[in-house]
């Protein structure tokens, strides 16, 4: 069936037409899109058969109901415009997918990184949440962290850059 980003992508391509409905079918699932002109639309999934699913094993969530508060020093650090060279040379770290960021792995814990902090292309930077899969984040690069963009808890989208690495 489609990934929630095909399903996002299409949702946003039927709101841009006349189209009031739209519905996909294969063995075993069924998507219904409908709506009402000049409404939002309603998304309607029916239930797939679980031995169809994949399974996937989450990393330990962080142990609260809501959002996990940062400790200070893995919130965004917005160093002088002296000290951040030009963004264009620097490598950015990206979300994977559209989630909730955690710079830590538990309430309690302390941030994967901080500014100024050495990375390791295996290094784990961070987790981002989506449908209650916790994936860890890593830094694809060598280097320093020279910027947090994001804060503890924010919302991110897919594509949109956590981290600002200056290479080594």
């Amino acid at each position: 069936m489609l990934t929630i980003y095909e399903l996002r992508e299409l949702v946003k391509l039927l709101e841009q037409t006349d189209v009031e409905s739209f519905e996909v079918k294969n063995e075993d699932s069924r998507l219904s899109i409908k709506r009402r002109l000049g409404e939002q639309p309603v998304v309607v999934q029916a239930p797939v058969t679980p031995a169809k699913l994949a399974v996937v094993t989450p990393i330990a969530p962080p142990k609260a109901e809501k959002p996990v508060q940062a400790a200070p020093s893995a919130t965004p650090v917005q160093p002088p415009a002296s000290q951040v060279e030009d963004t264009e040379n620097l490598y950015k770290i990206t979300s994977p997918m559209v989630g909730t960021f955690y710079a830590a792995p538990a309430v309690d814990a302390a941030p994967y990184v901080s500014v100024h902090d050495q990375v390791q292309p295996t290094t784990i930077v961070c987790i981002v949440e989506a449908m209650k899969l916790f994936n860890e984040i890593e830094a694809e690069v060598k280097g320093e962290i020279v910027q947090i963009l994001v804060e503890n808890g924010q919302l991110v989208d897919q594509g949109q850059p956590l981290f600002l690495v200056k290479r080594v």
